[in-house]
């Protein structure tokens, strides 16, 4: 069945989520999983305070330390269920064109990701990753909510 899925996390409690339900499918289908994250690139006129930085270093720096952190609840939820895992950050501009590209480039064969489940107005301002992925990706989409 599937042999490689991607798991993409934004550190929510919704992609915790969806990272255990990928790496349990995983788990009972003999699967190895790339938990994958990406970044926004740094700009040195960021739209949220907490994102500005006085240098691309200093952002660099800031920006690794939070996808470790987000990287690690799937890493280590993996080496308890005994399912091989690696990681993936990257800095991208639209995070699902970098998880297309990641499915392309690593060959995975399932996308497994969490649904914030934005609707109305803030589900057209904001736009969803997910339902982008849905759009234009060549394999499976399995949406955790």
């Amino acid at each position: 069945m599937y042999k490689h899925i991607l798991i993409p996390t934004d550190g929510s409690e919704l992609s915790e989520k969806a990272l255990h339900e990928g790496i349990d499918l995983a788990r009972s289908v003999n699967a190895r999983v790339t938990v994958f994250t990406a970044s926004p690139p740094f700009n040195s006129f960021a739209a949220e305070a907490a994102m500005g930085h006085d240098s691309h270093v200093e952002y660099t720096a800031t920006a690794d330390e939070l996808a470790s952190s987000r990287l690690k609840v799937g890493t280590e939820y993996a080496k308890l269920k005994g399912v091989q895992a690696r990681i993936e950050h990257v800095y991208a501009e639209h995070p699902y064109e970098a998880i297309i590209n990641a499915v392309s480039k690593d060959g995975c064969d399932l996308v497994c990701m969490a649904s914030h489940g934005r609707k109305g107005i803030a589900g057209l301002l904001v736009g969803s990753e997910t339902s982008k992925v849905l759009t234009h990706s060549k394999v499976p989409v399995l949406v955790c909510r």
